[in-house]
């Protein structure tokens, strides 16, 4: 029987942590790639390569710091404020980040025989960002297809869930108390439950606090 190979877009944070035990789980051979865009935490890579190393999974950190100087963005500047405006697309935006990072990983992907790519991207709880809907994908799994001639699948399986339902995936996969204590989610560089003050912070808060009280009421 054939076996099944998978490339997962992974930063260290929560969500692709658990979309990288959800490939672990669902696949037969799983790869990690991680992008260097010149983001102000270089942790993140750090973290994302421990917990490959923890997880003995092949890593692969690719160099995508044209994207800073094509994007700036209040992840890799200094000078620009993590901000959400009424009718704006937040500061934390990075303008083709993930057309670029799934674009790449798909080339990655057919170089080591994998036809399945795993992101993290979610519809629910997507601060607005235009590439994590669920179009984007479905547009770019036929355009990487199509370009490059090769039956690549995109799965994305927080798609359609809120914070709350990607802790209770974790803790499905026996891995909640991994993520919340080995991932990187903070806008502000802070491991595990973070800094408690920026948006991320408080995204990943409300959602655990909230899937812990259901959990309780059972």
């Amino acid at each position: 029987m054939k076996k099944e190979k998978a490339v997962v877009v992974f930063s260290g944070g929560q969500d692709s942590t658990t979309c990288l035990f959800w490939a672990l789980k669902n696949f037969d051979e799983v790869e990690a790639v991680t992008f260097n865009y010149n983001q102000k935490h270089k942790l993140e890579i750090e973290v994302a390569s421990e917990i490959a190393k923890e997880l003995n999974v092949k890593h692969t950190v690719l160099d995508m710091s044209l994207l800073n100087q094509l994007a700036p963005n209040a992840l890799t500047r200094d000078d620009i404020n993590i901000e959400h405006k009424e009718g704006e697309l937040p500061s934390t935006f990075v303008d083709g980040r993930n057309l670029l990072f799934l674009s790449f990983a798909g080339v990655l992907a057919k170089q080591v025989g994998a036809r399945h790519i795993i992101t993290g991207v979610c519809e629910t709880d997507f601060s607005g960002y235009p590439d994590c809907r669920d179009v984007f994908i479905k547009s770019l799994n036929v355009t990487l297809n199509l370009s490059m001639d090769f039956p690549f699948v995109i799965h994305t399986p927080l798609m359609w869930i809120n914070k709350a339902e990607t802790w209770g995936l974790a803790d499905e996969l026996g891995a909640l108390d991994y993520v919340r204590e080995k991932t990187l989610t903070c806008y502000n560089g802070v491991i595990a439950d973070g800094c408690g003050e920026c948006p991320a912070c408080h995204l990943r808060k409300r959602g655990l606090d909230d899937y812990l009280a259901q959990k309780e009421e059972k």
